[in-house]
């Protein structure tokens, strides 16, 4: 028996737009080829950045963006990417491939396309091989509104007023690329550089901890021992959190698998629940009041690379099995959304679980893009409280929940029901009562294909796209649904 009970007038915490977040790093094609194609580009753009990737996030509207990095910016040098294009330096991407940068995008480039895509600006600071200086004039560069050297360079460079920046991260994966630290070591390092992120003007900027890998809790519980001080002004707004659904051995693909294959997909997505859950715990420990955020500010699912592309890339397709991680992964999201504060898929565009591809003069949509599309009515709406039961899914010996929901609401408009149907060969019968509320018309979308591996294409961009939904019907106090197997269903109940 497949049940859930929606609590329509019992909001719990806001899910916050940022939730919906996402990340661009100067790795292979994500950003040149992929936002960039540069002024005279013969590809559509609004000063050099591609006028339909805009268009496309645009419609899915994008919170905030991450960049440069991920591990590119440990290894990133801010006045780099200034002043004339012809005039800045070639550097060597040590951490992708040893491609030769000629950061032709750069700061005032990433700005313009946050104004474009109308999000915002997520900076990842230099504390692998940085110093506290370079930051402060970083951040005085980009956010001083008065009469001072690096305010007028900024002036000179072509951006008369102060840019606003709320959120800076100090460091990216200092246990790792970013350093190979011990959290002893950059707890203390944070203490150092926290002092000298300052706010300029009226620009309040939300102060971002590198933490851990998903099962690596020992880091948090060190910045929040060692950091941390309750109450008043804090050296700390948020730490981050990295979970990848790492499939990487040569046996898995991101297009040719089988059902095994996909279960042990899900079944690791699954999982962030619990790791999320022991950072949370910690934080709890010495923060109960909840004052720091957790960002999952890198996550999503990391198959071998496509065959034939450069493998430092990290360019691989996105199947309808990739829809289901990011169905599951927003669900656990919305369930802590007292304490996660945003979140950043990883990664934009033409790297890892991408929501566009670009090849040329051409670009699609991933099935992934349509999940954030059809989730979309989620962003800063009211969760509501829920109660599933639901059949297991099972193979192998093991099993899974055969449903995943979420359900929101904004003030007393209609309720977002979201659902993932895990089985790939079984469709499911769900009645949904709802409490609290009388509901007059229910409407949907769905995404499903006939194969697990379907995928969109440049010859093909529409294998795998959202479609009416017909298969909800009103009855009673609540609603009868009948799901097909391996799908993702959106439901607007008024």
């Amino acid at each position: 028996m497949n049940r859930i009970v929606i609590n329509a007038d019992q909001g719990q915490a806001t899910i916050s737009r940022h939730l919906y977040g996402h990340f661009a790093e100067h790795l292979g094609r994500c950003i040149y080829d992929g936002a960039w194609v540069g002024e005279g580009s013969p590809i559509p753009n609004t000063r050099g950045i591609r006028s339909d990737v805009v268009e496309a996030l645009r419609k899915v509207a994008i919170p905030n963006l991450r960049w440069p990095g991920g591990c590119f910016a440990d290894a990133y040098h801010w006045r780099d990417g200034i002043g004339p294009k012809a005039q800045r330096p070639r550097t060597v991407n040590i951490h992708w491939g040893n491609v030769v940068e000629d950061n032709s995008f750069g700061i005032h480039e990433f700005m313009d396309l946050c104004e474009q895509l109308g999000c915002e600006p997520y900076i990842c600071g230099n504390v692998g091989s940085g110093t506290p200086q370079e930051m402060l004039d970083w951040i005085e560069y980009m956010t001083f509104p008065g009469d001072s050297s690096l305010a007028n360079l900024r002036r000179a460079n072509g951006h008369p007023e102060p840019w606003k920046i709320k959120f800076w991260g100090i460091g990216n994966e200092n246990w790792g690329c970013g350093g190979f630290m011990r959290p002893e070591y950059y707890a203390d390092l944070y203490r150092r550089f926290q002092i000298y992120v300052r706010n300029y003007g009226d620009n309040q900027i939300t102060k971002i901890a590198s933490g851990m890998g998903g099962p690596f809790i020992y880091g948090t519980e060190v910045l929040m021992r060692d950091v941390y001080k309750p109450g008043g002004r804090n050296a700390i707004n948020a730490l981050s959190l990295h979970y990848y659904v790492y499939l990487r051995e040569t046996d898995f693909s991101a297009t040719r698998f089988g059902e095994d294959q996909w279960f042990t997909t899900l079944q690791k997505t699954l999982e962030i629940d619990d790791y999320i859950k022991e950072h949370i715990a910690i934080m709890d420990y010495y923060d109960p009041a909840k004052e720091v955020g957790l960002i999952v500010d890198e996550w999503g699912a990391w198959y071998p690379p496509e065959p034939g592309t450069n493998p430092a890339f990290l360019y691989q397709q996105n199947t309808l099995r990739d829809a289901l991680v990011a169905g599951l992964t927003l669900h656990v999201f919305h369930e802590h959304a007292d304490r996660i504060m945003m979140a950043n898929l990883a990664q934009t565009i033409n790297v890892l679980q991408a929501m566009v591809l670009t090849e040329g003069e051409r670009m699609l949509l991933t099935p992934t893009y349509h999940v954030f599309d059809l989730f979309q009515g989620h962003q800063d709406a009211t969760r509501l409280a829920l109660h599933l039961d639901c059949e297991r899914y099972s193979l192998g010996g093991k099993s899974l929940p055969g449903i995943s929901a979420s359900a929101s609401r904004k003030g007393a408009g209609p309720v977002l029901l979201t659902l993932c149907n895990l089985n790939p060969n079984t469709d499911v019968d769900l009645t949904c009562e709802l409490r609290g509320m009388a509901a007059s018309s229910v409407s949907g979308r769905i995404l499903t294909a006939d194969q697990m591996t379907a995928h969109n294409t440049f010859d093909n961009p529409n294998a795998v796209h959202p479609v009416a939904f017909e298969g909800a019907r009103l009855g009673g106090n609540g609603l009868s649904i009948r799901m097909p197997a391996k799908s993702v269903v959106a439901l607007t109940i008024q």
